[in-house]
């Protein structure tokens, strides 16, 4: 069994640190690109989901109120260990509204109901919850009460409501992330690991794939409004 706890303060450093490990090991099912570890670039978005994380638990320390929300959900048995989490950003202007911006589970802690658990929290203190999600994960936030809004690039909008809200969410700006040093020197030493030829053709091989998603992701909105 687990044990819920919500959190408007950064956690602790152990917990944490777990948050930060399964969003790295868990990149290709959460991050909109949807890269597999066969792609030189992999390393490189784990970089940035990571730290675009880490920015966002850090930014919970402030007193704004559309600052990142978070859920655990914690091992019953060993309250140390996290099983999964959610993180939510309230709405400006719009209480009842909030975006998710990142859920998973422990691949060992799955299908107990631990993400349905999250989720259910998170609408009844926000009823009106949106998410963007690639079309393969549709019929699941479908499951939960969620309804298909409009395709928007690789990603299917959806909300618990039939319109979207009109608020302000406080996302965290990825460009100086991408621009930084740190990533220029991943990229860097990729370049020197893998080579040149094979680091373009990553690049050419995850935009292919960002605009299968695209295709895929406005056919099942076609589907669903027909």
């Amino acid at each position: 069994m687990f044990t819920l706890v919500h959190l408007d303060t950064p956690p602790p450093e152990s917990l944490k640190s777990q948050i930060l490990q399964m969003v790295v090991d868990y990149l290709s099912d959460i991050s909109p690109v949807s890269l597999t570890p066969s792609n030189p670039l992999y390393q490189l978005y784990q970089y940035v989901i990571g730290y675009e994380m880490h920015l966002y638990l850090q930014a919970m320390d402030s007193a704004s109120v559309t600052s990142a929300q978070l859920l655990l959900a914690l091992d019953d048995q060993d309250p140390s260990q996290v099983l999964g989490f959610a993180l939510y950003l309230p709405t400006k202007d719009d209480p009842e509204a909030c975006t998710l911006a990142y859920i998973a589970v422990q691949a060992s802690a799955r299908r107990r109901g631990i993400a349905q658990a999250m989720l259910q929290q998170m609408i009844s203190r926000h009823p009106h919850a949106e998410l963007a999600c690639v079309a393969s994960k549709v019929p699941t936030f479908e499951a939960m009460g969620f309804r298909v809004l409009a395709a928007h690039g690789p990603q299917v909008l959806m909300s618990t409501r039939n319109h979207g809200s009109n608020g302000m969410v406080a996302v965290q700006d990825l460009a100086p992330i991408f621009q930084s040093k740190e990533v220029r020197q991943i990229h860097a030493y990729l370049v020197k690991q893998h080579g040149k030829k094979a680091m373009s053709e990553a690049e050419k091989q995850r935009d292919r794939q960002l605009d299968q998603m695209a295709r895929q992701a406005q056919t099942l909105v076609g589907e669903r409004r027909a």
